[in-house]
């Protein structure tokens, strides 16, 4: 007994000892002291001088930084005047730390600056009256006595809607685009007696990014508008070619919103700034009083930044349990925003005359782009650990590692309501070097290496740019993404890789491990749930579980959307036991070395329930927002036929090597194409054709093509007894004569044939075809019929009709409702096309 207590006394004696070698410095908004040193009475006003004194003990090698320092943050809302800096030498090391550390739960840093003096509207001609009595105004808040501009306003915690012509739920579509003119052609569908003012912008949902551009004039008419744009952006929404304006009699064009008038200002929860008279507007909820309640206007872009160097990083320094709210995004306000992918902005992109560059021949553009601004960033960093923070309210990216970020770790954190990509991590496209080309650098310190992501919890991001993700990474190597839950997203969840490129490059070895990615492509398509891009040797996508993509109002294609997707390039990966409910997937143009290995049903049934956040961060889960059910979910019923993309090329504009290349970079097999004389049809499977089909409008929109995944009518052995191996097909075409009681009698005839007409399917047995399918676009039929291999078609094609009349019957019944394509002669039908 008397041992164990000398044991304990050591122990805490020991304990002292080290709370004495251990320096703290406090920071804090209340302190009755005048004089300000950081200790417990007399805490820091903020967090800057925090580090400036951690700084000079380090320099001075004070005793008390011997095993780390912590710096206590008080809860209080601490809103810098610029970026907080940390710097090389605030680093720590691996026995001495640098720890940044909430006292309690709401330690907030806040990028923005409060709207106060709030007051009823008395009048204001360019309201409706029944709407000025619900408005609010105060005067715009200044930052170092000048007015700033902002993109976004907070309600307390609710984010207010910048004023707009419609709302998510209810985008308009296009009429068309005036590439002559770099012009939008919108229908009049606008409050009455619209008019252009200056600052109005317009929103467009472009396949898998969205614009917003500045408008520069307007030409209004009774049932249309012509939008001309401000540069840099028009210049730019005009010449990119990925991605486009979308348009399409199928699906419907592109969906869009005009934003920033005070004539919008028409709906609770709306607000507007008007710059010219320093006054911003707020239609008051019924629930709201702003005499209650913080309203702020996001100034800062970034709230915190760590910035080392090559040779000296940030190191070991640890932040825990801090809040990350209001930052601002400014970009488009000064130079229009067009996306590419991600996110990621081009500031100059167009199509080459001759394809081709020297990492990839059959390139048709080339893009340079940039990388929206973070409310946190971390460049040149190493041993850095970011824990149970909470990035909420902010306009772009969450938190950003952008370069030279050597085993930083970030986990248990909560990424709630933010305009952008929640998590990015490594080099993307340097400004200034194309975006399609492999980055390989010379100096791998530049590189983000051995990053952890994990046990983090994303919902409800990008919600101003719909084109962003969950977590995004770039050229990174050794990364791991583990255990982190991320639902309720625009678009895709995570998204692994950079470069549009099979060539090895900086990429290798990262793992993308039990994740769980639910409720995702609320907004944009051509989407999965993880998605990768390019070579990545030694990369393992494995045991993740996802499910729920939402079904998205405006997608160009709308089920062209999947659970996982190995984009162009990708290679020299293992994608295994990843559950998910049905097999939707995408290999499109991937290089070689994508091994596929028990995913979708076939995965372990233990996947979902050790996928997502570990017990000891289920506190995190407590955040979590409730899905709206009325918002739907998409189901999948997969189409296993084959399809035909079909491009009638009569100009003979393009040579068959260029066709076929494309189709290969599409991820067909561009051994399947056939033709008959200017027509060139490849057969492939849905997911690809439609791929190919959007892909095609962007490149070549002056060369009709047409996707044949219609199919109408299906024959095939079961009905006739005993199975054929191996086969042999023909593919044919013709067209319905242009009557539509006889294309109605055709398809009528189709329906009933195996009831009424019997004689046919039997024909087909005695004839030995294994299939008989026929598809339709428009008045154009595709014919495919397979056959045991080593047939001769032309021998065993009449047996159809042997012993067999009405079968002789149907078909002459079947010809009066046909005819031949243009091209065909006189009296000539069915056309074959060759291989």
């Amino acid at each position: 007994m008397k041992q164990i207590i000398l044991i304990s006394v050591f122990i805490v004696f020991s304990l002292l000892a080290f709370s004495a070698q251990c320096g703290e410095i406090y920071v804090g908004k209340q302190s009755k002291k005048r004089q300000r040193d950081g200790s417990f009475e007399a805490p820091f006003s903020n967090l800057e001088d925090a580090l400036r004194e951690a700084r000079e003990w380090r320099r001075l090698q004070d005793p008390r930084m011997q095993h780390g320092i912590t710096i206590w943050v008080r809860d209080a809302v601490y809103a810098p005047v610029q970026t907080i800096l940390i710097r090389p030498e605030d680093s720590g090391t691996a026995q001495s730390p640098t720890r940044i550390k909430a006292v309690g739960g709401n330690a907030i840093f806040s990028g923005g600056i409060a709207v106060a003096g709030w007051r009823p509207v008395k009048s204001e001609k360019r309201l409706d009256p029944a709407i000025v009595k619900h408005i609010m105004v105060a005067d715009a808040p200044q930052a170092g006595g000048k007015y700033f501009p902002f993109r976004q306003l907070w309600i307390g915690s609710r984010k207010a809607v910048r004023a707009e012509s419609h709302d998510d739920a209810h985008l308009p579509r296009i009429i068309n685009w005036d590439f002559n003119k770099q012009a939008a052609i919108i229908p009049n569908v606008l409050p009455k007696k619209f008019s252009y003012k200056a600052g109005m912008e317009f929103f467009i949902h472009q396949w898998w990014a969205i614009a917003q551009l500045r408008i520069r004039e307007t030409i209004v008419t009774k049932d249309s508008i012509t939008l001309f744009f401000h540069e840099p952006e028009g210049k730019i929404q005009n010449e990119h070619p990925w991605p486009k304006p979308w348009l399409s009699k199928e699906h419907g064009n592109s969906a869009f919103r005009l934003v920033n008038a005070l004539e919008f200002l028409d709906q609770p929860g709306e607000w507007y700034l008007d710059e010219e008279n320093h006054q911003v507007y707020y239609y008051k909820r019924p629930d709201e009083n702003l005499d209650q309640l913080d309203v702020v206007a996001p100034y800062l872009e970034t709230i915190l930044t760590m910035q080392g160097t090559l040779e000296a990083p940030v190191s070991h320094v640890y932040i825990e349990g801090l809040k990350f709210q209001h930052s601002a995004w400014l970009r488009p306000h000064y130079y229009g925003h067009v996306a590419l992918q991600a996110g990621m902005y081009f500031l100059d992109a167009y199509k080459l005359a001759k394809p081709g560059t020297v990492d990839k021949a059959g390139l048709e553009n080339q893009a340079w782009l940039g990388r929206p601004q973070a409310a946190v960033t971390l460049s040149h960093t190493a041993f850095t650990r970011i824990s149970a923070c909470r990035f909420s309210h902010l306009a772009s990216t969450g938190i950003d590692y952008r370069q030279g970020n050597l085993k930083d770790s970030l986990i248990g954190n909560l990424f709630q309501e933010i305009g952008g990509s929640g998590v990015l991590l490594g080099q993307f496209s340097d400004e200034q070097v194309e975006a399609h080309l492999p980055f390989q650098p010379s100096d791998g310190r530049i590189l983000t290496d051995g990053v952890v992501v994990s046990n983090n919890l994303i919902q409800d991001i990008g919600n101003e740019d719909w084109g962003t993700v969950g977590i995004g990474a770039g050229f990174v190597r050794n990364v791991s993404i583990l255990h982190n839950e991320l639902l309720d997203l625009p678009y895709t969840g995570i998204s692994l890789g950079w470069g549009w490129t099979p060539t090895v490059n900086a990429m290798r070895n990262n793992r993308v491990f039990k994740n769980k990615i639910t409720r995702y492509g609320k907004y944009m398509y051509d989407v999965a749930g993880i998605y990768t891009l390019s070579a990545q040797p030694g990369t393992k996508i494995q045991e993740n579980y996802i499910d729920s993509i939402y079904v998205s109002p405006y997608a160009h294609i709308p089920d062209h959307w999947f659970y996982l997707y190995t984009d162009e390039g990708s290679a020299y990966m293992n994608v295994s036991n990843n559950w998910f409910p049905t097999n939707k997937i995408l290999k499109n143009a991937n290089g070689p070395g994508v091994e596929w290995d028990d995913n979708g049903p076939d995965a372990a049934a233990e996947v979902p329930q050790q996928a997502g956040i570990q017990s000891r961060y289920l506190e995190l889960l407590k955040a979590k927002k409730s899905w709206v059910a009325t918002d739907r979910i998409n189901s999948y019923v997969p189409f296993t036929k084959p399809v035909f993309f079909q491009i009638h090329d009569v100009k003979m504009q393009l040579e068959m090597a260029e066709i076929k290349d494309f189709f290969a970079r599409q991820g067909a097999d561009s051994s399947q194409v056939y033709r008959w004389k200017d027509y060139i049809l490849l057969m492939t499977d849905d997911e690809i054709g439609k791929k190919i089909s959007s892909a095609w409008i962007a490149n070549y929109p002056e060369i009709p093509h047409k996707l044949f995944n219609d199919l109408f009518y299906t024959f095939d052995r079961s009905s006739c007894g005993g199975k054929v191996k191996e086969t042999d097909f023909v593919l044919l075409t013709a067209q319905l004569v242009d009557d539509k009681s006889k294309q109605e009698a055709y398809y009528n005839a189709h329906k009933r044939q195996f009831k009424e007409w019997p004689e046919v399917a039997a024909g087909f047995c005695n004839a030995g075809f294994d299939e008989v399918l026929v598809y339709r676009n428009g008045r154009q039929l595709m014919l495919y019929i397979s056959f045991p291999k080593g047939q001769n078609f032309k021998t065993i094609d009449p047996l159809t009709t042997k012993d067999n009349p009405r079968v002789v019957e149907w078909n002459k019944l079947m010809s009066s409702y046909q005819e031949g394509i243009p091209g065909t002669k006189k009296n000539e039908t069915w056309i074959f096309y060759k291989q």
